[in-house]
């Protein structure tokens, strides 16, 4: 029989990408959707407004939880920080409760989290023992992942601390606008670590963890360091367009909120994907250049 993952956020960059790779080798996926199904591979659900059936996740092999507002939809009004909480929480919370009605026969569970669970941490190298940040997203990780492991007690649970992917659409989306117009430059300092992942490796390493029975948190994030300037610069060299224009931290605090460029933009953070390798993972892009090259 072919084997059956149930993938939530599965129209989003990644789990589109995932969706289609499991489904090319011959994977069963059901998704789980908002609005009506409109083929027999999907399930309907509402999270927060109503639980969701435990026979969906029956005979499954993983659950793999992604979704939630956009993090990358500035700036972050206190509202829209409210929606990023609540849209994490709460759809994790309903895949649990379902999870945990199934007890010892819940399928793993796999879910979404950040590598902004780290914070900013300005020489430091972060892995997976490292503690939580203080950051707004930092907490929202924290919260996040703590509504995963209420299925703990019945299932391995890994918990999925993604770096920004780079992709078209996704971290390099609002670069190439800036790199098109020719108005690109530092951001920040520049000189800050941001971590990143290209979408091939993104997906091949979710597909690792489910095979590998990889349980607890996992940073998805590529092998070699590399800061603002290495992928602004890298991109601007892809595109033959310049790169001089500085953007300072304080106009970014000032257009985006101080929550959304302090979380994403000038935070300092060299996540290393410490169980990715100790488990035998191989990336295609080791490095940010060959995945902008990729990208672009």
């Amino acid at each position: 029989m072919a084997r059956r993952i149930v993938i939530s956020g599965a129209s989003g960059l990644i789990g589109s990408a995932l969706t289609s790779s499991l489904r090319s080798d011959g994977a069963e996926v059901i998704t789980l959707v908002r609005r009506p199904p409109r083929s027999d591979t999907e399930r309907q659900w509402a999270p927060g407004e109503r639980d969701l059936d435990p026979d969906v996740f029956a005979g499954a092999e993983a659950v793999v939880a992604l979704g939630g507002a956009s993090v990358g939809r500035l700036p972050w009004t206190p509202r829209y920080r409210d929606e990023l909480v609540d849209s994490r929480l709460k759809s994790t919370r309903t895949i649990t409760t379902a999870l945990r009605a199934l007890r010892d026969d819940a399928p793993a569970l796999v879910s979404a989290s950040a590598v902004g669970y780290y914070g900013s941490a300005p020489g430091e190298t972060l892995t997976e023992d490292s503690p939580a940040g203080g950051t707004f997203l930092a907490q929202l990780c924290v919260q996040w992942e703590g509504e995963a492991l209420r299925a703990a007690d019945h299932t391995r649970v890994a918990l999925l601390r993604t770096a920004p992917v780079i992709h078209r659409q996704g971290v390099l989306k609002p670069l190439i606008q800036l790199t098109r117009f020719g108005v690109a430059g530092p951001i920040g300092p520049g000189t800050q670590i941001w971590p990143w992942m290209s979408l091939e490796d993104e997906v091949r390493a979710i597909r690792h963890v489910i095979d590998a029975k990889i349980g607890g948190p996992v940073n998805l994030t590529g092998p070699t360091p590399a800061s603002a300037n290495d992928i602004g610069r890298a991109l601007a060299r892809e595109m033959h367009r310049p790169f001089w224009l500085p953007a300072p931290t304080w106009a970014l605090r000032l257009a985006l909120s101080a929550a959304a460029a302090d979380s994403l933009l000038v935070s300092d953070a060299d996540v290393r994907p410490t169980v990715l390798e100790k488990t035998g993972f191989h990336f295609t892009h080791p490095t940010a250049a060959e995945a902008v090259h990729s990208a672009v």
